[in-house]
C-alpha cells in the first residue's frame, strides 16, 4: 500500500472504527465516512459489554469457558435451541476471534474490561466491561478519540468525514 492510497471505511461505529485502526496498524491510510455528524453509531448505546471466550480476564478469574461452549450458546440463542440447526460460519469467526478482539481493545486502547457478567443465553460469564455505566460508549469513544488524535497529528494517515 503506498502513502497515496487510502482505504475507505463506511461507518464510524465500533466495526468501522475497528476496521480503520486495523488499516492504520498495518501501515495503511484510512478515510472514514459516516452519515452522521458524529461517530459512534449504535455501538454507543450498548449497555452490557463485549463478549469473549478464553480471555485473560476469564483465565485470571478462573472461568472455565471455551469457544465450543460460546459457539453452542450463540447458535442456541439464534435458533431458539433448535438441535438440528445448520452450521454458522460467521458465528464460528465471532467466537474464535472473540478473545483476541477483547485483548486488542484492552492492549491498544487502554480499556478496562476487567469485569465479567453472565448474561442471558450464556453458560459462562463472558461479557466484559469496566466500571463505567455505558460500556459501548466507553469502548467506541476510546477508538474514536485515538482516530481523531491520529487525524490531528497526521491528516495524511487518517481522515474523518
Amino acid at each position: 500500500m503506498t502513502a497515496l492510497n487510502k482505504v475507505i471505511v463506511v461507518g464510524g461505529g465500533l466495526s468501522g472504527l475497528s476496521a480503520a485502526h486495523t488499516v492504520l496498524e498495518q501501515g495503511g491510510n484510512v478515510l472514514v465516512v459516516d452519515k452522521n455528524a458524529f461517530l459512534g453509531g449504535n455501538s454507543t448505546k450498548a449497555t452490557s459489554g463485549i463478549n469473549g471466550a478464553l480471555t485473560r480476564t476469564q483465565v485470571k478469574k478462573g472461568v472455565t469457558d471455551s469457544t465450543d461452549a460460546f459457539l453452542k450458546d450463540t447458535i442456541s440463542s439464534s435458533t431458539g435451541g433448535n438441535p438440528n440447526a445448520p452450521s454458522y460460519p460467521l458465528a464460528e469467526v465471532l467466537v474464535n476471534e472473540s478473545a483476541p478482539a477483547v485483548e486488542w481493545l484492552i492492549d491498544s486502547f487502554g480499556l478496562d474490561l476487567s469485569l465479567l457478567g453472565r448474561l442471558g443465553g450464556h453458560s459462562f460469564p463472558r461479557t466484559h466491561r469496566g466500571k463505567e455505566r455505558f460500556p459501548g460508549m466507553t469502548i467506541t469513544y476510546a477508538l474514536m478519540e485515538k482516530l481523531e488524535a491520529i487525524q490531528d497529528a497526521a491528516p495524511e494517515r487518517a481522515t474523518i468525514i
